[in-house]
């Protein structure tokens, strides 16, 4: 899972990085990335809402994008913040497939 110098803990540094950050779509998730230029770790933090599904199905979904963001973090670069929202039909997605949307995003905009 992520450490904690790679979490997002902060509601303003969410709202930051969703408004300023540049976008990545898909049909499961939406990637918001800022650069920061920071000499620090990147730092990833995670958007379910209750569309998504029940407590579980939200739960799911965030420990899946955790796990796909902790093999993915040794490509990003630091001092990045990122931050992913699940779409409401991320939690029928198999995983491969929410992997592969979330890295391709990754590799676009924070590689």
């Amino acid at each position: 899972m992520l450490a904690r110098p790679n979490r997002l803990t902060r509601g303003a540094d969410y709202k930051a990085v969703v408004r300023r950050g540049d976008r990545c779509a898909g049909p499961h998730t939406v990637t918001y990335v800022v650069q920061s230029g920071e000499d620090r770790a990147a730092r990833f933090g995670f958007i379910v809402s209750k569309q998504v599904g029940h407590a579980v199905d939200r739960n799911s979904v965030r420990r899946r994008l955790k796990a796909v963001c902790a093999g993915a973090l040794p490509g990003i670069r630091s001092g990045a913040d990122v931050v992913i929202r699940a779409l409401p039909g991320s939690a029928a997605t198999d995983f491969q497939e929410l992997r592969s949307e979330v890295v391709r995003c990754l590799a676009r905009r924070a590689a």
